[in-house]
């Protein structure tokens, strides 16, 4: 039986890059979850998100 860590395959690069936002009202909670941001962590009221950056390979022309 093989086992294999799926965000490991699908995100292979070594160099991770992420679009960092903080938020505290709930509001701007709710627009940055909606648009696909995860929670990371909440430090003196303030809530931090982070979601991957999307590597663009384009072809050679």
């Amino acid at each position: 039986m093989i086992y294999i860590n799926l965000e490991q395959a699908l995100f292979q690069t070594a160099d991770e890059e992420f679009h960092v936002k903080v938020a505290k009202p709930p509001e701007e909670i709710k627009a940055l979850l909606e648009v696909g941001f995860c929670y990371v962590c909440e430090r003196d009221g303030s809530m931090f998100f982070r979601k991957r950056k999307q590597i663009v390979k384009r072809k050679s022309e």
